[in-house]
């Protein structure tokens, strides 16, 4: 007797890997502000894990914590990176720390080290993140503030020299030719948007260093 086509929704396991309209609900919901165990619950995926996954800090729901890093590096690889640097670029914003060694992404993310090595390389090539040494001399990779402003401005930086590159090209091919003038336009597009990167990122800087204003009930 054949079988009727399941539909992805169907093919999905509970606790298994996200399928792509799973990730789609999510980002839904969560620019609706549900609650994960709601976005869970509308996924009919379980809200938490293996009775032996250690507990997270702060009463977190370990699979909600999962499945919002899951979207996260989604969204990293939807930008252009490469999926395994995408989920050790999401492991380290969604640590309170803001920091893990090789061996503790390794293990997070069951992964290799020589894996790690190279998502590691390509980020701080990218200014994405930043390494240093711990009180126990061993090497840890860092997000912080910083590295976020740095990361702009590195962005902006590039968008530039791409504009200076365009601009060589007008007297290369004649400033009258059609090639020109169409490098001259793509080389003032950039060059604007390049300063209002920087200079938006300069206006903004303070953002990064300051706490969310949270008013609590219970403040005394």
């Amino acid at each position: 007797m054949p079988q009727t086509p399941q539909t992805p929704k169907e093919t999905s396991t509970p606790g298994g890997r996200l399928t792509q309209q799973e990730r789609q609900q999510i980002a839904l919901g969560l620019a609706d502000s549900l609650p994960y165990a709601e976005i869970a619950r509308r996924l009919d995926r379980p809200t938490s894990r293996d009775p032996n996954t250690p507990p997270q800090d702060h009463g977190r729901d370990a699979e909600a914590v999962r499945e919002y890093e899951e979207t996260f590096t989604t969204v990293f690889m939807q930008s252009g990176l490469p999926k395994m640097t995408a989920r050790v670029l999401a492991s380290l914003y969604t640590t309170d720390a803001g920091s893990l060694t090789a061996s503790e992404l390794a293990g997070r993310l069951q992964i290799s080290p020589a894996s790690v090595s190279k998502a590691v390389t390509f980020l701080e090539s990218q200014g994405l993140i930043r390494r240093e040494r711990d009180e126990r001399r061993r090497e840890r990779y860092v997000v912080d503030d910083d590295v976020m402003y740095q990361s702009t401005m590195a962005s902006a930086r590039s968008t530039a020299h791409l504009g200076e590159v365009a601009r060589q090209g007008v007297g290369i091919l004649g400033p009258n030719t059609p090639a020109a003038a169409r490098l001259e336009n793509i080389a003032r597009f950039v060059d604007f948007i390049s300063e209002n990167i920087a200079r938006a990122a300069d206006q903004a800087r303070e953002v990064l260093h300051t706490k969310p204003d949270r008013t609590s009930d219970s403040d005394t």
